[in-house]
């Protein structure tokens, strides 16, 4: 299906590297800016959700359409083509004048995102199909996408304080022109072979549809309680049109969107239902982390942003590590061992108190939480796209970065509640800390239920040898 010229791999690698940081970095590090953000456009407190919520809707809505556009257009355009309109988005939303303008950066920052994030990873997979080179390949990867989420703490609350919110938007403007010409440079060029079947346009819409509205039902859970009619509403026509979706793929003669035959391999569907639960874990993880340290500790933003250092580098060694052990370990064993980790940390996570101290309640955890994380990322990419064929790569990143997004956003907006409720409406330090160790608790939760999935659904296969 693909003709592809030998690219020179070390720009490749070093091309997908910076986009993983770059996309890591980018959902989060606006958030500390949040408070700045506000007070320079004169947000209010709804719209400024808006700020998160237009990224996720339309990055998380889209993944499946850019994995799709990745295998039939070609990696290397898409990649190319995503990288600039997340490049200009940036730029835009750095000198927006009002709350409008930088809403609609943000969104087209997602629509960028959602192309090139599943490009890359299909660019990766295929660049390194098999042994030593795709073992240390997913490790570099791994290493980048999780230090760019924590390290998007540090910058964001460094940016903030000394420079200006405007430069947590620009910060990603110099990383699109490196990763630019790395792609350009590095990444061969699909010679895509011509397809008779024409695309499934009712597919594409009908999961397109559902899966914004999904995410938009969960982030407005913030606004509107989960029982709700606006909240059920919602995500009651999220499901209808994702069933119409699945109706339509068993029976359209086009070329669909996915071919759901692909959750037949047991690698695919137990990979990414790995990593919706991981996900929802560790999104919610930061999320009660950064505010455990500024509501209940009153650390400041940038204060906050060093303190997330120990969980970078966790991550980076966690990754080294996994490269190490992927020559005598089979992936799904290592995804159990990182996630039983990464759940021992947000158990002793859930132990903080509001006399707490870094020293005593941060470190460790972010420590063993840190490197159990950075140990099955790369495992968890290689078995996601395991036996998969080269012309459903894009299909299959797409899928992977899908159930993460829409991970992150059910288990932020359901923890998020139950931790709200167990605060009480009387927030002092003591209340609010209750309600952050109760999540962080059932982020330790969700993860011995992804050791499940590891457990019962994913295959064993044999590691990869040099």
């Amino acid at each position: 299906m693909f003709e592809k010229s030998r690219p020179r791999t070390s720009f490749t690698l070093a091309a997908v590297a910076v986009v993983q940081f770059m996309v890591s970095l980018d959902l989060s590090v606006v958030n500390v800016g949040l408070p700045e953000i506000a007070a320079g456009l004169g947000f209010g407190a709804v719209g400024l959700t808006w700020v998160i919520h237009a990224y996720a809707l339309s990055f998380g809505g889209l993944l499946l359409l850019g994995g799709k556009a990745a295998d039939r257009y070609g990696r290397q355009r898409v990649l190319l083509a995503g990288l600039a309109v997340f490049g200009l988005a940036s730029l835009v939303g750095g000198f927006a004048q009002n709350p409008g303008q930088l809403v609609a950066a943000r969104a087209v920052q997602g629509i960028g995102a959602a192309a090139l994030a599943p490009a890359a990873l299909a660019v990766l997979t295929a660049t390194f199909p098999s042994g030593k080179e795709r073992i240390r390949a997913f490790g570099v990867w791994s290493a980048m996408n999780a230090a760019g989420g924590a390290l998007g703490v540090l910058a964001g609350g460094l940016l903030t304080q000394y420079f200006g919110w405007r430069w947590v938007m620009f910060i990603s403007v110099p990383m699109v022109v490196v990763a630019l010409v790395l792609a350009w440079r590095g990444i061969a060029r699909d010679l895509v072979a011509a397809r008779g079947d024409r695309p499934d346009v009712a597919g594409a819409v009908l999961a397109t549809g559902g899966m914004m509205l999904l995410v938009f039902g969960v982030v407005r859970t913030d606004r509107y309680a989960w029982t709700s009619v606006t909240t059920l509403g919602t995500l009651a026509a999220a499901v209808a049109l994702l069933i119409a979706f699945v109706v339509v793929e068993k029976t359209t003669r086009r070329e669909p969107l996915v071919r759901l035959g692909l959750f037949s391999n047991r690698s695919v569907a137990g990979a990414n239902a790995y990593n919706l639960l991981v996900g929802a874990a560790m999104a919610s993880a930061f999320y009660f982390m950064s505010l455990y340290l500024q509501r209940v500790l009153s650390v400041g933003p940038a204060t906050t942003g060093v303190m997330f250092l120990p969980f970078a580098l966790g991550v980076i060694a966690g990754s080294v590590l996994a490269v190490r052990l992927g020559y005598r370990a089979a992936p799904r064993t290592l995804m159990i061992g990182g996630a039983l980790m990464t759940a021992g940390g947000f158990a002793w996570f859930g132990q903080i108190s509001p006399s707490g101290t870094f020293l005593a309640d941060v470190l460790g955890p972010s420590i063993l939480a840190s490197v159990g994380f950075g140990l099955c990322l790369g495992p968890l990419v290689a078995t996601a796209t395991a036996g998969v064929a080269p012309d459903e790569l894009g299909t299959a990143s797409g899928l992977l970065n899908s159930s993460r997004q829409v991970g992150a956003s059910l288990g932020l907006a359901a923890l998020g509640t139950a931790a709200d409720n167990r605060s009480g409406p009387t927030l002092t330090p003591t209340t609010l800390n209750d309600g952050y160790a109760l999540g962080l608790t059932a982020c330790a939760m969700l993860l011995l239920l992804a050791v499940v999935i590891a457990v019962t659904v994913v295959r064993r296969p044999a590691p990869d040898r040099p």
